[in-house]
């Protein structure tokens, strides 16, 4: 079977940016990254995760480049997770992060599941819309304030004043 994905870029300009996508469901994960980042024209050279996600695009579990993780917690790596062991008609989004310098964000969407089409290959890049920037769009994460008269140390505690704590301060 065939895959069809949107691949699009999060960014918050008024241009929508996207690419449809065609790849079989038993190709790799690496295939997919393969497959968007030359699609977004970029060389591929960077490190990038994929993380399953609901339908509310909350990030759950990383299928990553190569496992880094520390012993005991691997990670699924893409050269070895099929695309339809994470994504099927249950589970059918992604997000995608390249390069994390940069923190290129995609959200990757399974939109239709076909037969394999005779005479084309696959992967397969179907529709193009929109240009990438030449920089990363910005993030705004929600630890960060929309306030600009925030002030972290804006508390009201006075960072010299012991009494109130539970520890001696001449421990040592």
């Amino acid at each position: 079977m065939i895959y069809r994905f949107r691949v699009v870029l999060d960014n918050d300009t008024e241009d929508d940016v996207f690419r449809d996508i065609e790849i079989r469901e038993t190709d790799t994960m690496e295939d997919l990254h393969n497959v968007i980042t030359q699609s977004f024209g970029f060389d591929g050279m960077e490190m990038a995760s994929f993380y399953v996600s609901d339908d509310e695009w909350n990030q759950g579990e990383e299928i990553a480049m190569m496992d880094m993780s520390e012993a005991g917690n691997q990670v699924r790596t893409m050269n070895e997770t099929k695309i339809n062991d994470v994504v099927h008609e249950a589970s059918t989004n992604l997000i995608y992060v390249y390069d994390f310098l940069s923190m290129w964000t995609f959200y990757v969407e399974l939109g239709e599941i076909l037969e394999e089409a005779e005479g084309t290959d696959y992967p397969n890049l179907m529709y193009v819309q929109g240009q990438i920037p030449d920089e990363a769009p910005e993030k705004k994460f929600e630890a960060e304030q929309d306030d600009d008269d925030y002030n972290e140390f804006d508390d009201d505690l006075d960072v010299d004043d012991y009494s109130d704590l539970d520890f001696d301060e001449n421990w040592n």
